[in-house]
Order: structure tokens, then C-alpha cells, then sequence
């Protein structure tokens, strides 16, 4: 008797811990493997040099295309270099791009977007109309073309990436700041006495910054991706700088040698996926009803 209705005690006792489990999986499981992946390829980039076992540029036709080995933990390309080297290396020029480009891309958008909302009138009308402007072209031809008026090198790239970036900071500053334009707070500053660029850049601009923060967030991932497809297609770093793009381009028709354009994909698919699970961990937590689930 006693065996039967202890049963049922131990299921209850445990079953509010699972749920509890569960409930932490849902909300953070893909957070947390997101920020753990960034911070791994973060680590990765700063510590390359140490964990390098061969130079990123040394050729080697001796060893040109060799499987994935000891000497060679994931082989070599068509001039004898080490894959794994290269991919620690372009790790570097991956992540330094990407932030460079989102959060000089989002500092510009966000003061663009402030100060046509905020001021109104003609500067208004002209900020938002170059916005439209640059917003009516696809960002990844626009780039291309720009980065090919400019030509190859990094810094061009990084220009070129620069120029269709910012008008999505413009246009969520831009709504963002309208909003908060009609606020109390605001409505109070001013009768203090405070003036428009105090009111906009120690006020309002800190009451918008958690869609701002969610976009920038998300963001690196796709100029990762963007950086690479330019790079891809010949626009990006010099050879032989090591860098995602371009090892998977060396390695498109390569077939039999499947590592050399794989490895470097994994690579790209990776970091993106790891900024959309970390940004989308940040949007729940800015947002007080996705919490409340």
C-alpha cells in the first residue's frame, strides 16, 4: 500500500522541477547557445596567432589539395595552405567587419534619424527623402556596385557596405524618436528651458535605444553574410588575405575537395545563426510581454 501511494508523491515532487527546466529551455536555450557561439568565435579571433599551427599565407604546392589529417586537421587548398589556419585568420576579418559596419552604420542612421524627426520641416523632408533614396535599391547590389566603382580591398568594401546601411537606423530612429517626441517628459524639458539637442541626444534617444540595440544586435550577422557574398564574388580582401568569401569561391568547383569550400560555409553558418539566436534572446528581453510567457 505504502509503494503505491508513494508513487504518485515522488511524480509531483519532481514534475514542478522539469516544467521549471522546460521553461528555462524555451526562454533561453537559444540565447545562450547563441551568445556561447559568438563568444567562442570572439575568443577565436583574438587568440588566432596562438592557435595557428601553420602561417595563413604560406604555399606549399607540395601539399595542394591534401584530405583532412593529422599534419592538416582540415586540409589544404589548391596552393598547399592550411584550411584550418585560414579559417582562424578570416575569423578575424569576418567579425571586425561586421561590427564595424553595423555600428558605424548605426551611430550615423540613429543621428540622421534623430535630428530629422526631432527637427522637422525641410531637414525632415530631404533626410528621409535620401533614405527612400538608398532604401528603393536591394543593399546587396547596391554595394556591389558601389564596391566595384571603388575596387577590391577591405576598406572599399567596408565604404561600400557603409553607404546602403544606415537608412534602417534612419527609419526605426526616425519612428522612434516621433514617438517619444509626443511624451510628457518631452513636453516638460522643453518648458525648463532645455535645449533641442539636449532634449534629443540625453532624453529621447536613450528612452529608443531597445529596438536600436535588437537591430544591431541582428544585424552583424547579415554583414557578416553580406561582406562574405561580396567577397564571394571577388569585391572583398586581396588575395591572399584569408577570409570566408573568398575560400569558399576557391573552393565552388572543387568538388572532390569538398573540405576547402565546406569548412569556411560551416564557418559563416555558424556566426549567423549564433547574432539571430543572440539578438532574438536580446528582443525578448527588451520586451516585457515576451518575458511574461
Amino acid at each position: 500500500m505504502s509503494a503505491v501511494t508513494d508513487a504518485p508523491v515522488t511524480q509531483r515532487a519532481v514534475a514542478p522541477v522539469a516544467t521549471r527546466a522546460q521553461r528555462w529551455r524555451r526562454r533561453y536555450g537559444l540565447p545562450a547557445m547563441g551568445t556561447l557561439i559568438v563568444l567562442i568565435w570572439i575568443v577565436v579571433a583574438i587568440t588566432a596567432p596562438l592557435l595557428s599551427p601553420h602561417d595563413p599565407n604560406m604555399v606549399d604546392v607540395t601539399n595542394r589539395l591534401k584530405p583532412p589529417s593529422g599534419a592538416h586537421w582540415l586540409g589544404t587548398d589548391a596552393l598547399g595552405r592550411d584550411v584550418f589556419t585560414r579559417l582562424l585568420f578570416g575569423s578575424r576579418i569576418s567579425l571586425t567587419t561586421g561590427f564595424v559596419v553595423v555600428i558605424v552604420g548605426a551611430l550615423f542612421g540613429t543621428l540622421l534619424g534623430g535630428i530629422a524627426a526631432f527637427a522637422r520641416g525641410k531637414i525632415e523632408e530631404a533626410i528621409m527623402r535620401l533614405t527612400d533614396l538608398v532604401l528603393c535599391f536591394p543593399p546587396i547590389i547596391l554595394a556591389l556596385a558601389i564596391a566595384a566603382a571603388l575596387g577590391i580591398g577591405t576598406t572599399n568594401t567596408i565604404i561600400a557596405m557603409l553607404v546602403v546601411w544606415w537608412p534602417k537606423f534612419a527609419r526605426l530612429a526616425h519612428s522612434m524618436v516621433l514617438t517619444q517626441r509626443s511624451q510628457e517628459y518631452v513636453e516638460a524639458a522643453i518648458v525648463a528651458g532645455f535645449g533641442p539637442a539636449r532634449i534629443l541626444f540625453r532624453h529621447i534617444i536613450p528612452n529608443s535605444v531597445g529596438p536600436l540595440i535588437v537591430l544591431v544586435t541582428l544585424d552583424v550577422g547579415n554583414a557578416i553574410i553580406t561582406f562574405a557574398g561580396l567577397s564571394f564574388l571577388g569585391l572583398g580582401v586581396v588575395p591572399p588575405t584569408a577570409e570566408w568569401g573568398s575560400m569558399v569561391a576557391e573552393g565552388r568547383e572543387l568538388v572532390a575537395q569538398w573540405w576547402v569550400a565546406t569548412f569556411p560555409g560551416f564557418c559563416i553558418l555558424t556566426i549567423v545563426l549564433g547574432f539571430n539566436f543572440l539578438g532574438d534572446g536580446v528582443r525578448d528581453w527588451l520586451d516585457p510581454k515576451a518575458m511574461k510567457r
